[in-house]
């Protein structure tokens, strides 16, 4: 399903360069989309990496840095205008912008308006985040939403845009900013450890101020227990976003755009399995094993048996939950209410895990087909970041 490269045009072929190079994970899913809407999202991902570049560049100046998130979406009609003071790892993408915008102005105009309507409203929201921590978990939800939720949205434009899905995706912005959000609480709750090595905290206070005086003091051996309850309780906040998930991915016809929307989402509540009651988060990384991501790719590919693994993972959640823990009601209560989404009638068959046939016909096209997964398994911790920073 890969971008027949010599078809394309040079700055359509320098484009997905880039996308190769900015996210591996990614690309293999952007490449499978059917269609001019496989260019289109290949554009609008570029557009979003070179809007991040600038939020998480240290060393430009908020007097520099508020304006430019505030204009960033006329950018994209300045054939000029291009960005060469970065020192981020994706500097590229600022350094030839022109070569971006360009393809930019060539997409349909639908698909034009979506992108630049987007940057508008995320540039606007990084700004307010700049100068501000997230502190209630309103304001968690308003800062998902506008590094991810919005992303969420504006892919549902474009998957409506192109036809290929029926209008109400695109109008259904509750939902599509709630697929979103799971993925971003996900990453934010999995990468706490690595974003207090790199000075920035996005866990809101309003949680985390019960449990101890600074953030920091989560990652203390001595504090441990009290972590772990934080923790628990932010998943729980995360899993109320699933039942909206089943709901959105429900109502995908295309295959193409199944498949990208859904396996982020499975890799997303398989990480919040693996974090769950786990110390581990404030010791280090937390993965996913890497056959269980590709087991998860090959098998979400319809709303069954999504269902299904989300089952299994919120199942694994609930047989985890301390009696002791604050947050046990909670989490009880929202499983119960995913449980009742995801059964069809009737107890799952794939309650648990798979059948030895099954698993057997698993390796045999994982080994036959590891060389294409390894790249989207890669995929996995990079996918897992779609609305990532």
């Amino acid at each position: 399903p890969l971008c027949p490269q010599d078809s394309l045009g040079r700055g359509l072929r320098i484009c997905y360069r880039y996308l190769n190079q900015t996210s591996r994970s990614f690309a293999a899913v952007i490449q499978a989309l059917d269609g001019e809407l496989r260019h289109a999202v290949c554009i609008f991902y570029l557009v979003l990496r070179a809007l991040d570049t600038i939020e998480d560049d240290m060393t430009i100046s908020l007097d520099v840095k508020v304006p430019m998130l505030h204009e960033f979406h006329s950018y994209l009609y300045q054939p000029e205008w291009k960005y060469m003071e970065s020192k981020e790892k994706d500097r590229q993408v600022l350094e030839d912008f022109p070569t971006i915008s360009m393809e930019f102005r060539k997409l349909s105009k639908v698909y034009q308006d979506v992108i630049s309507d987007i940057c508008h409203k995320m540039g606007v929201g990084m700004a307010e985040f700049l100068e501000k921590k997230v502190d209630s978990q309103h304001e968690w939800d308003k800062y998902c939403h506008y590094v991810a939720g919005l992303v969420g949205i504006g892919l549902s434009r474009l998957f409506s845009a192109s036809e290929l899905e029926d209008p109400i995706v695109g109008q259904d912005t509750e939902l599509a900013n709630s697929m979103g959000l799971f993925l971003q609480k996900t990453n934010i709750i999995r990468d706490y450890l690595e974003d207090q090595l790199e000075g920035r905290e996005f866990w809101p206070r309003e949680v985390w101020s019960r449990y101890a005086k600074k953030l920091s003091d989560l990652a203390k051996p001595e504090n441990i227990d009290m972590a772990v309850q934080c923790l628990n309780e932010l998943i729980t906040n995360a899993l109320h976003h699933v039942p909206d998930v089943l709901t959105y991915l429900s109502r995908l016809k295309n295959q193409s755009v199944f498949n990208f929307c859904a396996i982020p989402q499975v890799m997303a509540i398989a990480t919040l399995a693996a974090c769950y009651n786990n110390k581990q988060v404030f010791r280090g990384v937390v993965k996913i094993r890497k056959g269980q991501a590709v087991t998860l790719m090959m098998d979400a590919t319809n709303i069954q048996a999504v269902k299904a693994i989300m089952y299994q993972y919120v199942e694994e959640i609930y047989q985890k939950i301390p009696s002791t823990d604050p947050s046990s009601n909670k989490t009880q209560q929202v499983i119960a209410s995913i449980r009742t989404m995801s059964l069809p009638g009737g107890p799952m068959a794939s309650r648990h895990h798979y059948s030895p046939i099954y698993l057997s016909c698993a390796m045999l096209l994982a080994a036959l087909s590891w060389q294409y997964l390894s790249t989207i398994s890669k995929a996995t911790e990079e996918y897992v970041q779609a609305g990532e920073n």
